[in-house]
């Protein structure tokens, strides 16, 4: 058997004194000869398998287009617009059913004073107050002396209802005065109507205002015309209301321009605009100090009044730039 050599002595083919005489020093770093066969028979090449690459452009072929995974889907809106949603509209009422409708839409508004004020009263520190007195009151009776839970439960119970009926009672009357406001009311002492205005959601009157154009005081006793007599005049508001599923969207202010258009159009560019002191919302059947609510509604009707009339302002120096 022919003996095989393990390891290549390299100083054979390349002499001593090489970097690769160095390398034979260490037994770590001796080449194996089974490795140089293996490199050998893998780096010969067949010529005949060399060929030059095709360096012609390929065929252009037309991919089809990538179908829509089903797995993907666009995001739907949260709340949707209906494509058959109603038009809004704002005018000026004509008809007599549609004042009456208006009418019915402000006599609403004075009953719902009844509510926001029950429930103003309800939470006053100076009716919580006597509510607590007469809560210690039942409660010295019914538990230090009587000693009976029964006792107890029932004498605050009464007092709480107690409490809540004397504040129904109270507020009761802003019905009265709702029902106290006739068609009469939307006329003047010398019987000239007032403009009423509204909004419409489709068919439904969901919003009114009622205007009194008021005549120029200097020419009060002089025999003219009701359309001259307006020129200096002034535009009051008697009622401006919305339905309550309306309110805070935008509907009250567009009442308030179209009062303001057709006080300027009919009393001149710089006619005033203003809220009637003695409006349809201004009766009171409580003492001043429990009419918070009612102030702050005139407050915040005043101040949208005002950012309106500051938009007709601004719009007019647009018009003049």
């Amino acid at each position: 058997m022919a003996h095989v050599a393990r390891e290549l002595d390299l100083n054979a083919y390349y002499g001593p004194g090489t970097v690769l005489d160095k390398m034979n020093v260490v037994p770590g770093l001796k080449t194996s000869t089974a490795f140089f066969f293996f490199l050998r028979a893998n780096l010969v090449v067949n010529p005949s398998a060399v060929s030059t690459p095709d360096m012609e452009p390929a065929p252009s072929t037309k991919l089809p287009s990538p179908s829509p995974s089903p797995l993907v889907t666009a995001d739907r809106p949260r709340n949707p617009v209906p494509n058959d949603l109603p038009p809004l509209s704002v005018g000026v009422l004509d008809s007599e059913i549609d004042k009456v409708d208006a009418l019915n839409l402000v006599t609403d508004s004075i009953a719902q004073q009844r509510q926001s004020s029950s429930y103003y009263l309800i939470f006053h520190p100076y009716l919580l107050a006597i509510l607590s007195i007469g809560l210690a009151i039942a409660y010295q009776y019914s538990w230090r002396i009587k000693r009976d839970v029964g006792t107890a439960l029932m004498l605050h119970s009464g007092v709480i209802m107690t409490y809540l009926l004397g504040i129904r009672y109270v507020t009761g009357s802003y019905i009265q005065v709702a029902e106290n406001t006739k068609r009469s009311w939307m006329a003047s002492e010398d019987g000239e109507e007032d403009t009423v205005v509204g909004v419409r959601f489709g068919k439904d009157l969901i919003g009114a205002l009622v205007l009194r154009l008021e005549p120029n005081p200097s020419l009060s006793g002089k025999k003219r015309s009701r359309g001259s007599a307006l020129r200096g005049g002034k535009g009051v508001i008697r009622a401006w209301t919305v339905k309550l599923r309306y309110r805070r969207k935008g509907v009250g202010a567009d009442l308030l321009h179209e009062a303001v258009r057709l006080t300027r159009e009919r009393c001149g560019r710089d006619a005033q605009v203003g809220f009637a002191r003695e409006h349809a919302n201004s009766t009171t059947v409580l003492p001043e100090a429990f009419n918070g609510p009612l102030r702050k509604d005139e407050q915040r009707a005043a101040k949208t009044l005002e950012r309106v009339l500051g938009e007709w302002e601004g719009g007019r120096r647009r018009r003049k730039l």
